[in-house]
């Protein structure tokens, strides 16, 4: 009962509350990008053990992210915080071609989890400022992005460094949050 009226608080308020999930491969940049879009500063960070977590304010909504890390023993631990998400991230490293077929192992994986079913997808395609990165219509061919029907997706090109790209895609994700019935 007090979850119902305080979602109702906030739609009469106009205040949005949503849970998103930030994930990739290793050295993706994933922390350095939770931590542009929190602080507005690129920081030194080291390898994610675990998770971080962060609230972003992003105009009338409130994000909670969690960056997950990835070591292949962690993922199958990464379930158990996909109950309660709204949207989800994927990050790559577009500088990193050899590890693109990985990335597209581990994204196909989680996109058949039934909890995470209809989530929308933004992917971003980081490390843009890097030599022979690839664009994002190529992110999205490698990735296999054109065959799923059953969510919204968009990939993004991005550069934790500068904050490139960032506001676009987090703006592209959060009007469709807004809009799903999974984030009401």
């Amino acid at each position: 009962m007090g979850v119902a009226l305080g979602r109702l608080w906030q739609r009469v308020m106009g205040l949005r509350a949503f849970r998103v999930l930030m994930l990739g491969l290793d050295y993706s940049g994933k922390t350095t990008l939770l931590y542009r879009l929190s602080l507005g500063e690129t920081v030194p960070t080291i390898p994610t053990i675990g998770f971080n977590v962060e609230t972003l304010k992003h105009g009338a909504s409130s994000i909670v992210m969690w960056d997950l890390g990835y070591q292949e023993k962690l993922v199958p631990l990464w379930r158990h915080y996909y109950q309660g998400a709204t949207g989800l991230i994927f990050v790559i490293d577009s500088s990193d071609s050899d590890r693109l077929p990985e990335a597209k192992a581990v994204l196909q994986k989680l996109l058949r989890d039934d909890e995470l079913r209809r989530l929308p997808l933004l992917v971003l395609a980081n490390k843009q400022d890097l030599p022979n990165s690839l664009a994002h219509a190529q992110v999205a061919t490698e990735l296999a992005l054109q065959s799923l029907v059953d969510r919204p997706w968009y990939v993004q090109d991005s550069c934790g460094c500068t904050g490139a790209g960032l506001e676009e895609g987090l703006s592209w994700l959060v009007q469709l949050m807004v809009w799903s019935p999974i984030a009401r």
